[in-house]
């Protein structure tokens, strides 16, 4: 299998793109002192952007707000949210999420 020059030239401008923004803050931001409000502010980040992130898949149908058309994976969202909340295990979340909306697609 051959790789023309196009492919690799689209290859390494992707990985430098996804590089840059990864590498740039963390080099920056190693030579400054953070002050603590600015720690405790980041922290809620991650959970920000993943409440946005859900919110969008389990609310939103074709780009409209419905929660009748998404009912079923508002079901299946309530015990990966508890498994989440009570044993703080991605793992486990994901895989009661997979499991619950398995059984309530077999059954609706």
């Amino acid at each position: 299998m051959e790789i023309s020059g196009y492919i690799l030239i689209v290859i390494l401008g992707t990985s430098i793109v996804t590089f840059i923004p990864r590498v740039v803050p963390l080099m920056l931001l190693s030579k400054m002192q953070i002050p603590e409000w600015g720690i405790n502010w980041l922290k809620h980040v991650p959970v920000a952007v993943m409440a946005a992130l859900l919110a969008q898949e389990l609310l939103l149908s074709e780009q409209v707000f419905s929660i009748r058309d998404n009912a079923l994976n508002l079901a299946a969202a309530l015990p990966a949210f508890l498994v989440a909340i009570f044993t703080r295990s991605l793992l486990g979340t994901v895989m009661i999420g997979v499991h619950s909306l398995m059984i309530l697609r077999f059954f609706f």
